[in-house]
């Protein structure tokens, strides 16, 4: 989704100074030239935080039925907000969010196997297609299948070395925390994942 700043063809470092000036200097938004008087003042930095939307903001949309509703649209927008910025991050490493996912859920079995089933339980989007995510990580190397030798009926599933040394490759080079320290404190982090708990029920 393209940003204010973006449709109106300004850079970054121009959209906080307009930030800024539509609370400190109402008008001067109007004239972009002055903007690059705003944007080289050392204050700046103190309204970084100005570039975060509000969620009426980023839908242009200010008709909510009540805070409830709201909130549903925020975690649905956020959801996919965040999904985007992890995309980008696994697309570096030729995975998918649901292929590193089932990764991690293997080094965690290692060295014992899992189910499809099982991956299907722990998976965190219940609607992906494991099985099919299972093949395509064997093309790649990544995982290993055979026939369970006491029950030929179900197949083990294991992580390969290969795909062991990808997820350590990844670990050093990919944090989560990246996408969120600069918006959040380690408290607030941990607050709103217990509201997202309790969210649940």
């Amino acid at each position: 989704m393209a940003t204010w700043y973006s449709q109106r063809n300004i850079t970054l470092s121009a959209a906080i100074a307009v930030r800024i000036s539509a609370l400190t200097a109402p008008g001067i938004t109007e004239n972009p030239k002055k903007t690059n008087k705003l944007k080289n003042n050392k204050d700046i930095c103190i309204y970084y935080d100005l570039l975060a939307m509000r969620i009426d903001e980023e839908i242009q949309s200010t008709k909510f039925e009540d805070n409830y509703q709201k909130a549903v649209i925020n975690i649905a927008f956020t959801s996919g907000w965040l999904n985007n910025l992890i995309r980008g991050e696994f697309e570096r490493f030729n995975l998918t969010q649901q292929q590193f996912n089932i990764l991690r859920i293997l080094r965690g079995q290692y060295p014992s196997p899992a189910t499809v089933n099982l991956l299907k339980e722990r998976m965190i989007d219940k609607m992906s297609d494991a099985s099919r995510i299972v093949d395509r990580l064997v093309q790649k190397g990544l995982v290993s299948r055979c026939t369970n030798t006491k029950d030929r009926r179900a197949v083990d599933i294991r992580i390969s070395d290969e795909g062991r040394s990808l997820l350590c490759k990844i670990d050093l080079e990919f944090k989560s925390k990246d996408f969120l320290k600069d918006n959040l404190t380690e408290e607030e982090a941990d607050k709103l994942s217990d509201l997202l708990d309790k969210l649940r029920g």
